[in-house]
């Protein structure tokens, strides 16, 4: 049975991730850490677990095989390198960090330490996206010109989303940082590294973050890529577009239509293709992967988590510089 201590329960999907520990059959919860002492107190009791206030303390511990991270996002960098370090085994929840510089010295680390790190990236392993992987894999697409993924909902306009989730020392940012991770890390899924990255963000509720925001980069052969998110949209439907030269992919969640000129006796009409089955949840691939040795799945590792952060880091600062930034 692997021994998992939970790092903060600050992020709102920390409470999901426990839960599926502990229904994992594979894993169980023996410690907490939160640098909020009583919501830390009162995390540990609920789940049965021993609450260490001293985080060296408990990565100290022989007994801890694994560490889940909900910490805030811009304390990941400090709390991963340290649990690295300590040769524990990380799942985090995205984004890694907000610099790509902060996201190498994690990589360092964990390489160094050879420890398995997984990042929550759940949406690569939905049965639309991983169609849409297949048929980019057998050039169903022709050239892709346009790749446009869109999530959002109403956490700030409906009011169900926590003061401290717009704290900017905390969560780096808002939509984007937050929500806005699934289309982004879904764009380099799909389109690999990127050459120019811009973005244009706003606030109309009034909040220190962005509240609505839309990301644009190229990436290989001219390809361009459009991660659009908002905290005050209406039942928005998740949305991915892809367009290429000789083939078109609509999906409204896993209702999807596709059509490519390279299918004999469909070269104009959509259809509604069968899709992979789901795979499952990245936190339980990153059980499973501990449990039996294997390394971290390809699209959940750290270069695939520092790819997300490439993204967003550049994005941002095409926001705030009202330019286009040119990636190294």
């Amino acid at each position: 049975m692997i021994k998992v201590a939970m790092l903060s329960k600050w992020h709102v999907h920390a409470g999901g991730y426990a839960n599926m520990v502990k229904n994992s059959g594979k894993a169980e919860i023996v410690a907490v850490w939160d640098d909020d002492t009583a919501r830390g107190k009162a995390w540990a009791a609920e789940l049965g677990a021993e609450f260490i206030a001293d985080l060296d303390a408990l990565l100290a511990r022989e007994d801890i095989d694994a560490v889940v991270c909900d910490t805030p996002t811009t304390a990941h960098h400090d709390v991963l390198i340290k649990a690295a370090k300590a040769g524990k085994h990380i799942f985090t929840e995205k984004a890694l960090c907000p610099t790509v510089k902060e996201c190498l010295e994690v990589k360092e680390a964990v390489e160094a330490a050879g420890v398995t790190f997984v990042i929550s990236y759940p949406q690569r392993g939905r049965p639309a996206v991983q169609f849409a992987k297949q048929m980019i894999e057998k050039d169903m697409f022709g050239k892709i010109t346009l790749v446009r993924m869109r999530d959002a909902h109403s956490g700030v306009s409906g009011n169900w989303l926590p003061d401290y989730w717009f704290e900017k020392k905390d969560a780096a940012g808002g939509a984007m940082m937050d929500l806005g991770c699934h289309p982004m890390y879904l764009l380099a899924y799909f389109l690999g590294k990127p050459k120019r990255v811009t973005g244009m963000y706003t606030a109309p509720y009034g909040k220190p973050v962005d509240e609505n925001a839309v990301a644009i980069a190229e990436f290989a052969d001219g390809a361009l890529g459009v991660a659009e998110t908002s905290f005050i949209s209406y039942n928005s439907p998740q949305t991915l577009e892809i367009y290429g030269t000789e083939g078109s992919m609509i999906a409204h969640g896993n209702d999807v239509q596709f059509s490519s000129a390279k299918l004999g006796g469909i070269k104009n009409g959509f259809f509604t293709p069968d899709l992979p089955k789901e795979k499952p949840a990245p936190l339980m691939q990153f059980i499973d992967c501990v449990a039996e040795g294997k390394p971290a799945p390809a699209e959940l590792n750290i270069d695939a988590a520092i790819g997300l952060t490439e993204l967003l880091e550049n994005s941002y600062i095409g926001d705030e510089n009202n330019s286009i930034v040119v990636v190294d």
